[in-house]
């Protein structure tokens, strides 16, 4: 159908509006485009017939799921995806800490002078025996790394993510003529195992070998955002996460005669109680926070007390001074009860910092050009604005501990806006990510994840002149982010 002249002047008012935006933070639009100026989306959003084959390689990806640091068919699949649309692609990129070689894969493909944009998908799936009931639900089942046989599902949407990357990739090289720069993509193994997979492919040098990039662009699909529709959040978007490892250590002995021991396992019991009053009384209450102990194990036998409890936790945070202020203060109630107990000094807790990302935070000049380019591309009513999450991701890694590489994800609605709505109103909510009934609408969830990361990467290619005007000194041709702080406007 041919284009009205009044949806072209539209096309091209609404043109111009983004370009005249530059890198200054904009405010939302005050109304939805029209029906006309929403055609200009048809250079963003995928055709029918490719979103077919979009879903195809969903259906595929979604059957065929592996566990962190072994992704090697998933690796080799988006490798060989993007080697046919011409991207010149390395694999088997990375090594862990314990020497393992990782299954990272970067592409690359120059487009003449230009910022260097690079998408970021994960690859790895969980430990998850998946029970959505989907005709294409995975039924695999494998060892994992501790010998023990598991389920294995992409119930953290990481499928989602790479056919949407795949399906990007392929609008923006459709249209190549309309941008320049490089275009770069990376699948990062691991996400799913704290501080490994960004790490491991950074610290192969990727950014050395292929180019530092100006931008990092990701998404993540949500359970509690209507398929269709997307979110964006400035600043701070993930928490820090900081693994912790406690032994609490005791003297064992049998059950019937406890007077004679010190009980571990009721050390540990006081112990998680305790760890709350951390977040409730030695936490700013304005800083969210949380301790998790997702773990505990100890002893052999009913009547005997061990001689030790080990327990794993999970402790979020959004600022540096916060998150070592709750080490110490973990530290100080571990040895606390231990010594209420009468434990003696050489069989004191040992509490061990095992892991740690940081946080992830979206730099807020990209997150301000998402809102423009999402509502022009999908409406006001389809963009949600949304809080800081606590769930923790490496995503931020690829910005440097310095922030000197700017970072931004968005979220990507992947449920039934009528179940959406239903769970608004009950306050019932839907089944989320990590779990087993996690299920996106794969349509229209992977078209509105290709149209408005496509989108947002046309918008940062053809507004690089435009932006290096507003940056000075910092080298990357954008602001710089605010420092992470919940009390910044989060």
């Amino acid at each position: 159908m041919p284009i009205k002249p009044s949806a072209v002047t539209a096309c091209l008012l609404m043109r111009l509006a983004v370009l005249a935006s530059g890198w200054l933070v904009q405010p939302l639009l005050a109304a939805a485009p029209t029906a006309d100026q929403a055609s200009q989306s048809v250079t963003s959003a995928p055709s029918d017939t490719a979103l077919a084959t979009l879903l195809a390689r969903y259906r595929e990806l979604h059957q065929h799921p592996e566990l962190s640091r072994h992704e090697s068919w998933t690796a080799a699949y988006l490798a060989g995806a993007l080697r046919a649309q011409g991207m010149t692609v390395t694999e088997h990129l990375g090594h862990y800490r314990d020497g393992l070689a990782a299954e990272g894969v970067m592409a690359v493909l120059d487009n003449g002078p230009g910022p260097r944009i690079l998408l970021r998908t994960e690859l790895d799936a969980l430990p998850v025996v998946e029970k959505t009931g989907l005709p294409y639900a995975s039924q695999l089942r494998t060892m994992d790394d501790a010998g023990q046989t598991v389920g294995v599902a992409h119930a953290c949407g990481h499928d989602i993510h790479i056919t949407a990357v795949i399906g990007t990739v392929e609008r923006l090289l459709a249209q190549r003529t309309q941008w320049h720069g490089t275009l770069m993509v990376v699948g990062q193994p691991a996400e799913e195992v704290l501080e490994d997979g960004a790490r491991a492919m950074l610290a192969d040098g990727v950014y050395d070998r292929f180019g530092r990039p100006d931008v990092v662009l990701a998404m993540h699909d949500v359970s509690d955002i209507a398929a269709g529709a997307v979110g964006v959040v400035s600043g701070p978007f993930k928490s820090s996460a900081t693994d912790i490892d406690i032994v609490m250590r005791g003297i064992g002995g049998h059950g019937a005669k406890p007077e004679q021991t010190k009980d571990p396992v009721l050390m540990a019991g006081e112990l998680i109680v305790l760890l709350q009053g951390i977040v409730s009384r030695q936490n700013n209450p304005q800083e969210a926070a949380v301790i998790t102990v997702g773990k505990v194990s100890g002893g052999t036998k009913r009547n005997i007390i061990p001689e030790e409890v080990r327990l794993e936790i999970s402790m979020r945070s959004f600022r540096e001074e916060q998150r070592l202020a709750m080490i110490e203060a973990i530290r100080r109630t571990a040895n606390g009860v231990a010594i209420a107990a009468g434990v003696p000094e050489d069989r004191l807790p040992v509490v061990t910092v095992s892991g740690y990302i940081p946080v992830t935070v979206n730099d807020a000049a990209i997150a301000n050009r998402f809102r423009t380019v999402a509502q022009a591309e999908f409406g006001a009513d389809h963009l949600v604005e949304t809080r800081p999450s606590m769930a923790s991701e490496d995503f931020g890694a690829w910005s440097l501990p310095d922030h000197s590489v700017p970072v931004f994800c968005f979220w990507l609605g992947a449920s039934d806006p009528a179940k959406v709505q239903e769970s608004e109103r009950t306050g019932v909510p839907l089944p989320a990510t990590h779990s087993p009934q996690f299920a996106p609408v794969a349509e229209p969830t992977l078209r509105t994840g290709v149209q408005a990361l496509t989108a947002l990467t046309l918008s940062l290619f053809e507004q690089w002149p435009e932006r290096l005007a507003h940056r000075s000194g910092h080298g990357t041709g954008l602001p710089v982010s605010v420092a992470p702080s919940p009390s910044a406007g989060r």
